[in-house]
């Protein structure tokens, strides 16, 4: 089992200009593949850090759309080549239309996007993040729902970030405490073995951890 299509999902990447008097666009209906960090050389092509372990989108030409700071609405522009930078997670693309550094620069902090439609076909045993994230997950042999998957870490296989849902006061029950500490999210790695289970219609993951797992996760 894997992840795939990590995509529109937050990293590290430079900061974006802020304008007081500027809301967030809205990006219902689209992914973000990319952030145009820098220009390369002086011939016009750009440096791309990439929010997508799909390498297709940077080296496949074709129809990308760009969003500017500040801006809502994305901008058709045409890939023409990439490659990768051996050794660091980063790619150089040429884009129609950009022929020189200044028109390079230009598009420092530019967001690369595609349409949310626009999805690679995956094999099977292979997931999309974004299809994950949101699922309720059940202890398969008691059917008991102990938490929602709220992030996918990398750490030499995936993890599933699991919030765990905190037990529902009845009445009779003694007051919880307000200063008590809240538990911990549940790291599960992300394998047959334990997520046999993975029922994306239904919105669930069903899991069998072995013994003592979410016990060291607290």
């Amino acid at each position: 089992m894997a992840t795939k299509g990590q995509e529109n999902k937050k990293k590290p990447a430079p900061p974006l200009p802020k304008s007081p008097s500027s809301s967030p666009p809205n990006l219902d209906g689209w992914l973000e593949i990319g952030t145009i960090v820098a220009p390369q050389g002086l011939a016009g092509e750009v440096r791309v850090y990439p929010d997508s372990d799909f390498p297709e989108r940077f080296e496949v030409p074709g129809k990308r759309w760009i969003l500017r700071p500040g801006t809502s609405t994305p901008q058709p522009i045409q890939l023409l080549s990439g490659r990768i930078v051996a050794g660091k997670n980063l790619y150089i693309l040429r884009l129609a239309g950009v022929e020189n550094c200044n028109q390079a620069e230009d598009l420092r902090d530019c967001k690369l996007l595609v349409p949310e439609s626009d999805r690679p076909k995956l094999r099977k045993g292979e997931y999309h993040v974004l299809d994950l994230i949101g699922l309720e997950v059940f202890l398969q042999a008691s059917g008991e729902n102990i938490g929602k998957v709220v992030d996918i870490l990398s750490a030499g296989h995936d993890l599933l970030e699991v919030k765990p849902h905190l037990p529902t006061a009845i009445e009779g029950d003694p007051v919880v405490d307000p200063k008590a500490k809240k538990p911990k999210n549940w790291l599960i790695p992300f394998v047959k073995a334990i997520a046999p289970v993975v029922d994306l219609e239904s919105g669930r993951i069903e899991i069998t951890p072995p013994p003592g797992l979410l016990e060291i996760n607290d």
